[in-house]
C-alpha cells in the first residue's frame, strides 16, 4: 500500500497529524486517545497498515 493512500485513509477517519519524528510521522486519533507512528517509506506493508489502523482504533483500509 502506498503511504499517501494510508495517510488519506487515516485522515478520512478522523486521525490527525501530530508531529514528525526522525524517521516516522506521528498520527493521533483524539476521539479514542490513541497515537501511532507511520514510517517514512513510499510503500507500507499490508500487515503494518492493518496494525496502524488497529492502533488508532479505525477500520482497516
Amino acid at each position: 500500500m502506498r503511504r499517501r493512500d494510508l495517510i488519506r485513509h487515516l485522515e478520512k477517519h478522523g486521525c490527525e497529524f501530530l508531529r514528525e519524528g526522525a524517521n516516522h510521522t506521528v498520527y493521533v486519533n483524539r476521539k479514542v486517545k490513541k497515537v501511532t507512528t507511520i514510517p517514512r517509506h513510499r510503500e507500507i506493508d499490508e500487515n503494518l497498515a492493518k496494525k496502524i489502523c488497529k492502533d488508532l482504533g479505525i477500520s482497516r483500509p
